[in-house]
């Protein structure tokens, strides 16, 4: 008998690497998808879920465009060549968006910054938005908008099980 195909169920397909952080922390206003370069051992340490974009930001170093602050644990069945955990990942995108990018971050009060990571196809992309920080009075104005839409949902199911 032919084993079973794991194409729809959650555990064969790699999940989307989040940042959490950002929405809470920042506006963000544009957002561009860009390749990354990586090892094998490091694409084998994102399929297996162990990343985090978290305390990852981008910048521009002699005209190119990298990510820091991105950890890839190391692969658990590397040899010796395996990878560092935290290293300086150079990002790949077109000409034309480099030069977009490089723009709004000279304009200042603005950052790059991670906010995904996920697969295309075979292909591991990196959502990087440009983001202006929030003030505290943004974040609360943000929590009271949460609660009353969780104080409308509350009263939309009450009347809908009468």
């Amino acid at each position: 008998m032919a084993a079973k195909s794991r194409k729809g169920s959650k555990s064969g397909k790699p999940q989307d690497i989040r940042n959490a952080k950002v929405h809470r922390d920042y506006h963000v206003e544009d957002t561009y998808e860009a390749g990354i370069a990586l090892t094998g051992t490091e694409v084998k340490s994102i399929r297996a879920g162990k990343a985090q974009i978290s305390e990852g930001f981008c910048r521009f170093h002699k005209g190119e465009f990298f990510i820091n602050g991105l950890h890839i644990d190391e692969y658990a069945f590397g040899n010796i060549n395996n990878h560092i955990p935290r290293r300086e990942r150079k990002l790949l995108l077109k000409k034309s968006e480099l030069r977009k990018i490089e723009r709004a971050l000279e304009a200042g009060g603005k950052t790059a910054i991670p906010t995904r990571m996920y697969f295309k196809e075979a292909l591991i992309k990196v959502e990087i938005g440009i983001c202006v920080g929030k003030k505290l009075f943004d974040k609360r104005e943000d929590l009271k908008k949460k609660a009353q839409m969780r104080d409308i949902d509350r009263e939309m199911k009450s009347v809908r099980a009468r």
